[in-house]
């Protein structure tokens, strides 16, 4: 089985399309009145749907982002810039990586996350004529208030959970699923030397925020994940749709 697909509702597809294929490097296709675009592999895909508009994020929502993991985050984020796409200022965000954080153009957070922390990223890591070659989305990222029943169903499914991040100083934590056989480095699962080594995958994790007790709003324009291999519909712990895919 393969996390294979998110689903975002938007507003004017083929426009959006042009920004993820002409300013992040991906490819499109066409699949019935929707795009499918993504990158070379095994990550998953974007199914971008018509009938969407108005997104508006804020940190209350269950759907927050996708993560797109690259080798030279400067570098990317300087071919954006020089794109006319505003940018954050890349940073190593404490001892969970080095990144920086965009939008679409209908609103949906994007995060450039760098293969290895700040400091340790190895010269001509990638080519400056093509920063998203190496590129992948690396997690899509939903949050909850209850990872024990995010956890079940994870591993009912057939997950297994790679690493879990603390993130103390801003009241959460961070838990990230995939289909996969890969073992971590290290037995412990917070521990910090297996972050640059998950950003090194080539599929796509589940990432979620965890805030302990919270209470999150659905987004209307997000309209599930898609699973190679999932046997028939499904509904996740919050009650969004898993479909075959």
């Amino acid at each position: 089985m393969r996390l294979s697909g998110l689903r975002l509702r938007v507003a004017d597809t083929e426009k959006l399309a042009s920004f993820y294929t002409g300013v992040l490097g991906m490819s499109v296709d066409q699949q019935g009145v929707s795009l499918r675009m993504g990158y070379p592999g095994q990550d998953a895909d974007l199914l971008l749907m018509p009938g969407g508009g108005g997104y508006t994020h804020d940190t209350g929502q269950r759907y927050w982002k996708i993560g797109i993991t690259v080798a030279d985050v400067d570098l990317a984020a300087a071919v954006l810039r020089d794109k006319g796409v505003e940018v954050s200022e890349p940073r190593q965000f404490l001892d969970i990586g080095y990144m920086c954080h965009l939008k679409d153009p209908e609103g949906f957070v994007i995060e450039l996350l760098q293969h290895d922390f700040e400091g340790n990223r190895v010269e001509n890591a990638a080519d400056p004529d093509a920063p998203f070659a190496k590129a992948c989305i690396g997690q899509i990222t939903l949050r909850t208030g209850d990872i024990a029943a995010e956890d079940a169903f994870c591993r009912a499914q057939g997950m297994r959970l790679l690493s879990m991040q603390d993130v103390e100083p801003y009241g959460f934590d961070l838990h990230f699923y995939a289909f996969t056989d890969d073992v971590p480095p290290n037995p412990d699962l917070w521990a910090v030397e297996n972050r640059e080594w998950l950003w090194k995958r080539a599929y796509t994790t589940l990432e979620f925020q965890h805030v302990a007790g919270a209470r999150f709003a659905n987004v209307p324009d997000y309209r599930g994940l898609e699973v190679e291999g999932l046997a028939a519909p499904a509904r996740d712990a919050f009650g969004d749709p898993v479909n075959p895919g």
